[in-house]
């Protein structure tokens, strides 16, 4: 059997573009990302990402099979456009597989970053496992299913969409128009927001700053107390996300990725204890949560998977 080329992959956040080429044991050739620069426009950002792809493709030199996008959703995998997705305004209908395909000449495969992302760690996270939950704590919050070896998609194409599960339904205002979805509450976004909000008018270190979520978890750890108050919420919401995740999908293994993870076990401890402890205990007992080894890159490893499932299937 010929061995396949390695893939260009391309992965759209709502602060960072990333592209890199990839190799069919997941191995990352070349690994480039910049800012994504929302306040452009899709017509600019979309212009920088093609560049970026050119850039990995010169660093890591050869030939490529195929490019595999991972965006954020809703997007229509079949066709390849990006339908509006909250992290993304302005992206109404724009054929991204389309501009993709010409601007490299080569089969372009677009789907949802965390789908994609979920399917990354099945492939290449060295998990073992056939049933895997993938969620990213990042700009945004969003998830993707791998259930029995196969990503999950629905009738409509967009099933795995887990940011929008509702953790509240008096709740926060969600950028999707809804109240009270997961992504209102754990995002990077809300997670600054909410800082942003609560120390108002307070003596907070966190007061006077253009607040991050890093900023957040780097005071709490410092001991601010409305930091710690914030940053345990967000634990808390996340860990009671986990366990119902865990009871739905029952899955083995529940990973966690994206840029807030950064945090590493000030995140993750009290996540899977609360997940753990509240999940029902058989399916508790068969799931384990971890995050990701692959750092910034698992959006890139994500979008390649993608693009060798196609391959391989078609």
């Amino acid at each position: 059997m010929t061995q396949p080329q390695p893939v260009l992959a391309l992965d759209v956040g709502g602060t960072k573009l990333a592209a890199g080429v990839v190799a069919p044991d997941g191995a990352v050739r070349s690994f480039v990302q910049i800012e994504t620069a929302v306040d452009e426009g899709p017509t600019a950002v979309v212009k920088r990402l093609l560049d970026l792809g050119e850039q990995a493709l010169a660093e890591a030199g050869g030939s490529v099979g195929a490019v595999g996008v991972g965006c954020g959703g809703p997007l229509d995998p079949a066709t390849g456009v990006i339908l509006g997705p909250p992290g993304l305004p302005g992206w109404d209908s724009v054929p991204l597989g389309h501009l993709v395909a010409e601007r490299f000449q080569l089969p372009a495969y677009v789907e949802n970053d965390a789908t994609a992302a979920a399917l990354g760690e099945y492939r290449w996270g060295g998990w073992d496992v056939e049933n895997l939950v993938y969620l990213t704590v990042s700009t945004g919050f969003g998830g993707g299913i791998v259930a029995d070896g196969h990503v999950f998609h629905g009738a409509a194409g967009q099933g795995g969409e887990l940011g929008h599960v509702v953790v509240d339904w008096q709740g926060r205002q969600c950028g999707c128009g809804a109240r009270g979805c997961a992504e209102a509450y754990v995002s990077g976004t809300s997670i600054a927001r909410r800082a942003t909000e609560a120390v108002a008018g307070s003596d907070s270190t966190l007061a006077g700053l253009t607040i991050t979520a890093k900023d957040v978890a780097e005071q709490a750890r410092a001991g601010d107390p409305i930091a710690r108050d914030l940053w345990d919420e967000t634990t808390a919401m996340l860990g009671r996300m986990v366990a119902v995740l865990i009871n739905v999908c029952e899955p083995q293994l529940v990973v966690l990725g994206g840029g807030v993870t950064r945090a590493g076990a000030q995140l993750l401890d009290p996540v899977r204890a609360a997940a753990l402890r509240q999940a029902m205990p058989p399916a508790a007992r068969a799931c384990d949560v971890v995050l990701s080894r692959h750092g910034d890159a698992v959006g890139v490893l994500g979008a390649a998977a993608i693009a060798y499932e196609q391959l391989e299937t078609s």
